[in-house]
């Protein structure tokens, strides 16, 4: 299903959506479908990557495990290699887990 939207610019914004548009040889209207596109695109993965973020830190919080990053940093640069590499074991806490933080999801 398609729905009509009405969008007011500017007409020095039409005018540059138009110049742009015609450069790269779509229409104004394919021109701003597909960069409404994308900025929605990169919103959704943005706001999933916080909420990744918090639920982490949140089991951090929780007594998850920990790692270090030198282990971590040399797994991950051995994996895109190509190369053969042992997942990183956790580090001990040295403190009980610390007292939970307030996240905000921005």
């Amino acid at each position: 299903m398609v729905a009509t939207t009405t969008l007011k610019l500017t007409d020095e914004l039409k005018a540059r959506i138009a110049s742009v548009a015609q450069a790269s040889g779509r229409t104004p209207h394919a021109y701003m479908i597909e960069a409404m596109e994308t900025q929605t695109r990169l919103a959704e993965m943005r706001q999933s990557f916080i909420a990744d973020a918090v639920a982490s830190a949140a089991e951090v919080d929780a007594g998850g495990a920990l790692y270090a990053m030198e282990d971590v940093q040399a797994y991950i640069l051995a994996r895109t290699a190509g190369k053969a590499s042992k997942r990183p074991k956790a580090i001990a806490r040295t403190d009980s887990p610390p007292k939970p933080r307030k996240h905000s999801a921005r």
